[in-house]
């Protein structure tokens, strides 16, 4: 996939004023016209490659400056803080987001510092999980730095030809003096993965599949060999506390083992092969689709990208456990609760495979987009309960997927759904369960509707 261009007219535009010169005297040093210099700080043009050495030849700017908007998560950060239930009736759209990240990034950063400070609405105390996740959603879910030593890790144990059980197994033994021992159910009733150091054993429970075992054994190594710099990259974000900080050291070491298990160069390779193909690639792997989920979305390594998959885990009352959106960009994660009309749960009917829909927010206009979402049952880690993961992607870039040219979806055909009753202003559902917030009941006593709820937004 190509890369974004950089737009940074309001970061060459406060450089020029901080060194008190001209666009006509700014132009000349980098070697450009002034009429193109007057473009690209109207955002009209993206910064060339020169433009940027020259930046950093002339200037001494440090690159990263020119793009300062992702310390809040580029526009996608800024669509979702101004999503918020609320700011819905203002209707303010992602259109409009951009201009304001464009013409006053400062002013979106500071609006989106408030904004984070303030907490949710409902609960403005600080929620370590609500921390974590944004943190990963601020790196979009890709972390090269660990990408590139699984993928080192996985060429030298030849994870490509090898058998994966026997060569993690194998790797524990020899590089850390531990052995692999299974133990029966009531020996670890509630424990996934135990490390044993005075008997120098990996226990695992006996409840595992195939699949989860050996991403518990790749979770060892992660904990065994990246310990440290995992540390130092949970270190380099600004947690409020532990708790939030040790849910995203969590996160990374997850992250290293799914990507020791499907190596980055590789997975790419096979998911463009296949088109996508979700089954083939869980078998190809030895994988399970939540771990194969998980890894669709964070395939942005600069030069390779892939497909920009978002992710969730459902349970049975709606409501999420998981949440990672990658660089998709998309809203349809910012909501405690699903839709009932995004059929999630029909996974749950049907165990043995994905399920596709299209949906489209109702309530955005002519800005919605399409979204293609896959869903797929899967059982609580050693059993024990049921979820539903949830693969999704803008429909528009859905065609190389295999599921796509199955015909199992259409864009013509995508279904309206809410972001939650409550945050949903969609009129004449049926299946709301709440009246939207910020929404004025209406009562006729000589009619009863068939909705369960009659309202009035604001305009």
């Amino acid at each position: 996939m190509s890369e974004s261009t950089l737009l940074a007219g309001p970061a060459l535009r406060r450089l020029r004023k901080r060194e008190g010169l001209t666009q006509a005297t700014m132009a000349s040093r980098l070697g450009i016209s002034a009429s193109y210099l007057n473009l690209i700080e109207r955002n009209k043009r993206p910064v060339s490659a020169r433009v940027v050495v020259q930046l950093v030849e002339q200037f001494d700017l440090d690159p990263r400056r020119l793009k300062s908007d992702e310390s809040i998560g580029g526009l996608d950060g800024l669509a979702r803080r101004l999503s918020d239930e609320r700011f819905a009736d203002l209707g303010i759209d992602r259109d409009e987001a951009a201009e304001f990240l464009a013409a006053a990034p400062q002013a979106a950063a500071a609006f989106a510092r408030l904004f984070d400070k303030a907490g949710n609405v409902d609960d403005a105390g600080y929620d370590p999980l609500v921390a974590s996740r944004r943190e990963i959603e601020r790196w979009k879910n890709h972390f090269a730095d660990l990408d590139n030593a699984a993928e080192e890790l996985a060429d030298e144990l030849r994870l490509s030809r090898a058998d994966l059980s026997a060569a993690l197994t194998e790797r524990l033994r020899e590089r850390h003096q531990l052995a692999i021992r299974i133990l029966p159910r009531d020996v670890m009733p509630e424990t996934l993965r135990r490390l044993d150091l005075h008997a120098r054993q990996v226990q695992i429970s006996e409840m595992l599949s195939p699949a989860s075992r050996n991403f518990q054994l790749a979770l060892q190594l992660a904990q065994l060999e990246q310990g440290s710099a995992i540390t130092q990259l949970a270190a380099g974000s600004q947690f409020e506390d532990e708790a939030a900080r040790k849910l995203f050291e969590r996160h990374l070491t997850g992250y290293f083992a799914a990507a020791l298990l499907m190596p980055y160069s590789r997975f790419l390779r096979a998911c463009e092969a296949t088109g996508y193909d979700l089954p083939v690639l869980e078998r190809r792997f030895n994988v399970s689709p939540e771990q194969l989920a998980h890894r669709l979305t964070t395939l942005q390594r600069v030069g390779q990208r892939g497909l920009p998959f978002f992710m969730a885990r459902i349970d049975r009352a709606g409501q999420f456990s998981k949440r990672f959106s990658g660089a998709s960009g998309t809203p349809l994660l910012e909501s405690e609760n699903s839709c009932p009309l995004w059929n999630v749960h029909e996974a749950f009917e049907r165990p043995d495979r994905w399920v596709a829909q299209t949906v489209r927010i109702d309530d955005a206009g002519e800005n919605a987009k399409e979204w293609l979402t896959l869903s797929h049952a899967v059982d609580a880690s050693g059993g024990g309960g049921k979820f539903a993961i949830v693969l999704g992607i803008d429909a528009n870039l859905a065609a190389p997927i295999a599921q796509t040219r199955q015909g199992l979806t259409g864009i013509a055909a995508a279904q309206p759904i809410g972001l939650g009753c409550a945050r949903c202003r969609r009129e004449d559902c049926r299946q709301r369960s709440l009246p939207p917030k910020n929404a004025s009941l209406s009562f006729d006593r000589t009619k009863r509707s068939s909705t369960p709820f009659d309202f009035q937004t604001a305009n």
